[in-house]
């Protein structure tokens, strides 16, 4: 097995240690390689600072994902081992997909792992359809993806040219939309369908819209695979903790030095301490973990919580996709929510009732609160609408919405009484801090194919 010596300046034995750091930087792990200015690494490249992957048998593969702990890195955390078994002792050839479209609008890991890394996200997209029997591998990006779509039919082609034993490579490209990217929406739009989600009891592992086990991956989750493959899952585990093993991408945006730029954090550390990385010296007014449908944290309790999903849990947030966003003082995270939830209102699949109607109530409430129109009867309905919402959409849509606002509503508690009494704050006046993406007109059904 190849030394991982050269890749990293240090292993970390324990959680307690640990190394946070961007592209190309030493002591990163998925981002270790050349620099952005380098552009894509190429597969020559690629082998010879990682070394090709091990032939393993689809028996030895299987145990490794499993011994390893692997999770989802799309948001769910779901245990990639248990998909994998499930999509192999399932009948019929399985459909194998890469999820980068990337529906966050903030995060940017897909863009920097198959813009830049392709091959390591192609070589674990390799072995898992090695592992599951798939002939083919589909690629899937959401529309307005020119940079990660050239990158990647570059790596192909370089991967045909190098003679690799690769599945057949497609690339797919699908809607624009926040909830395009969820993952049986891609497998209903990958079937003719329309690309929003679609429901069954049956995991799509088993049995997707087409009728054959549909397995979708995450690609940061094909990076971290075709890493632990090369170097083992005992190594992999320690760039993490017990709950959450493996290190981890996360993209930082808002009120810090490179809106945008991804840090991969190897071991475990603070929020605070990733945030220092981006040039946030102190603590801010507040934190958004985990994404646009993620948990608001007060800045001083998020500058000492462990970015950890165990920890994240203690305080009511999760990693989700893995973005923290920084909400600096003197900006008013009532505004900064209600632009939020105005274009997540406006991304539904515009399937069920708490979709098509509770959120656009939700909406109009937050505008109202971040105006100082609202007043406390009206946020009294704000609240009750939320528990009607919460739990009770056909996707976690509108959950994520309903998180947002709940938390919105106790982090910046201070703020919602001035805002109540019709005295909006002065920070109500800051520049956005956030970008949110002009919405699409839902009447526009052809967005959806």
């Amino acid at each position: 097995m190849t030394s991982p010596s050269s890749l990293v300046d240090s292993t970390p034995s324990s959680p307690l240690n640990s190394d946070v750091g961007g592209l190309g930087d030493r002591g990163t792990w998925l981002l270790s390689g050349p620099q952005m200015s380098e552009g894509m690494e190429t597969i020559a490249n690629h082998i010879a600072r990682l070394g090709a992957l091990p032939s393993w048998s689809r028996s030895e593969l299987r145990a490794i994902v499993r011994e390893s702990g692997l999770q989802g890195r799309g948001g769910g955390r779901f245990p990639l081992a248990q998909k994998i078994d499930t999509a192999f002792l399932a009948p019929g050839e399985p459909i194998m997909v890469v999820n980068a479209s990337e529906s966050e609008p903030a995060s940017r890991k897909d863009l920097i792992l198959c813009g830049y890394r392709p091959h390591l996200v192609l070589d674990g997209a390799a072995a898992t359809a090695a592992m599951v029997g798939a002939r083919e591998v589909i690629v899937h990006l959401h529309r307005g993806s020119p940079f990660v779509r050239d990158a990647l039919v570059s790596a192909v082609a370089e991967r045909k040219t190098a003679g690799l034993d690769d599945p057949e490579w497609r690339i797919s490209v699908g809607p624009d939309r926040y909830v395009a990217g969820e993952a049986s929406a891609i497998a209903s739009f990958l079937n003719g369908g329309e690309a929003r989600p679609h429901f069954s009891g049956t995991p799509m592992a088993r049995k997707g819209p087409s009728g054959r086990p549909t397995l979708i991956n995450n690609a940061e989750t094909m990076a971290h695979l075709a890493f632990l493959l090369r170097f083992g899952a005992a190594l992999w585990r320690s760039g993490g903790t017990r709950t959450s093993p493996g290190s981890q991408l996360l993209t930082l945006c808002g009120e810090v030095g490179v809106p945008g730029q991804v840090f991969e954090l190897v071991g475990q550390a603070t929020i605070g301490d990733v945030l220092l990385h981006a040039g946030v010296t102190a603590p801010p007014a507040a934190v958004l973990v985990g994404g646009y449908g993620g948990t608001w944290l007060e800045g001083n309790m998020a500058w000492q919580v462990p970015f950890e999903r165990t920890a994240l849990g203690c305080v009511g947030a999760q990693p989700g996709c893995g973005l923290v966003g920084v909400l600096p003082h003197g900006a008013c995270g009532l505004g900064e929510t209600a632009r939020i939830v105005r274009y997540m209102a406006g991304e539904s699949a515009g399937q069920c009732g708490p979709c098509v109607s509770g959120l656009p109530l939700i909406a109009r409430a937050c505008d109202d609160l971040g105006e100082g129109k609202l007043r406390r009867r009206g946020l009294r309905r704000l609240q009750s609408l939320c528990g009607l919402v919460s739990g009770s959409g056909a996707c976690s849509h509108p959950d994520g919405v309903v998180r947002l606002v709940q938390t919105m509503l106790d982090v910046f508690e201070d703020d919602v009484v001035r805002h109540l009494a019709g005295r909006p704050c002065r920070a109500s006046n800051h520049p956005p801090v956030f970008s949110v993406p002009i919405p699409v007109s839902d009447v526009l059904d052809q967005v959806w194919r």
